[in-house]
């Protein structure tokens, strides 16, 4: 078995990368990934000495240099993890977020079609569903929940989604999607809430946090995350959307104090800032057909997983640091500086 992850220089991927050469040593993983701001070799040391495993730098909107490598490996199956992903960045930039987020997806869809890939996964987000009201804790996502984007880049990974729905029904394309709650977890860049927080708590720095905290996401590991992707590619029908949840519901101001908490840090540190465009409320994930029909089921509850995850960066600032280049100094104050 030959299993392509784009995207595997990145958070989630990577992750998923080393899932896959732990659980399975006989199947061949091959990378490709831009390796643009969030994306690190660094990340994938260890992945290089397996000789299962083998990387390829470039673009999955590069519809020739994307040819060439099905051709040459002739995959089984194609997991694409590859994507622009921060809402903010999308708000400034969306223009990139629909060049890789849905020509990208069709060129490795077309690819797949044409060298005979047995299955595509394509990983998706909850944000294409919008958000919750946070007075109805009642109400969760489910697979038929109307997609209702709040973003450019919700927009751009719901019409990938749908590009790829419709593939399977013009072509009959052997895909699946799966659309997952906020992931947390080791190698994660230091945009996102969770990293940016332990990064600047390390440092005795302002934790800049939008409007009131109150906004709500649901939590999960990227461990699971990994073992739902694992049953779907393996085991999911053909055509089919896949909740992947955590049942890990917090406020972004509660885990920006058990952050400090657990390093020990005032909350003084802690810093409001104006409000993102367009952020949406509330997120939660309703899990219920994945854990039904294919037996998934999370391993990590949140308090135990953030302590895990916050000792990670504690043990691996070299890595940490190494993500600090000048364009994210830049990216940082464009954001944080001036609300």
């Amino acid at each position: 078995m030959k299993i392509l992850v784009t995207g595997g220089a990145g958070f989630i991927g990577s992750n998923f990368i080393y899932y896959l050469l732990d659980k399975y040593p006989e199947y061949q993983v091959v990378c490709l990934d831009k390796l643009t701001y969030a994306g690190n070799l660094i990340t994938l040391n260890q992945a290089m000495e397996n000789e299962k495993f083998k990387f390829y730098k470039g673009d999955i909107a590069d519809r020739e240099f994307v040819n060439e490598i099905f051709e040459k490996e002739q995959f089984d199956i194609v997991v694409n993890f590859a994507a622009e992903t921060h809402v903010d960045r999308s708000i400034t930039e969306p223009e990139v977020f629909l060049q890789t987020n849905i020509i990208g997806t069709q060129v490795l869809m077309d690819a797949s079609r044409k060298f005979g890939v047995s299955r595509y996964h394509q990983v998706s987000t909850d944000e294409v569903y919008g958000d919750l009201p946070l007075d109805r804790p009642d109400l969760l996502f489910t697979e038929e929940t109307p997609i209702h984007t709040s973003s450019p880049y919700s927009a751009s990974k719901a019409a990938a989604d749908l590009l790829v729905l419709a593939y399977c029904r013009t072509y009959g394309f052997p895909a699946t999607i799966s659309r997952c709650s906020n992931n947390y977890g080791p190698y994660h860049f230091p945009e996102k809430l969770i990293p940016l927080m332990i990064q600047r708590a390390l440092h005795n720095e302002s934790l800049p946090v939008y409007g009131d905290g109150l906004n709500v996401r649901d939590w999960l590991h990227t461990y699971d995350h990994g073992t739902a992707i694992d049953l779907i590619i393996h085991k999911g029908k053909i055509g089919e959307v896949y909740n992947i949840g955590g049942h890990n519901e917090r406020t972004n101001i509660d885990v920006v104090k058990i952050i400090l908490r657990e390093l020990k840090k005032p909350e003084s540190l802690i810093t409001y800032v104006a409000d993102r465009k367009g952020h949406d409320l509330r997120y939660a994930i309703d899990p219920t057909k994945i854990e039904t029909e294919l037996g998934w089921k999370a391993k990590y509850n949140f308090d135990t997983g953030i302590e895990q995850t916050i000792q990670w960066y504690v043990n691996h600032k070299d890595w940490l640091n190494s993500m600090l280049d000048g364009s994210y100094q830049a990216y940082y104050e464009k954001m944080y500086q001036k609300r």
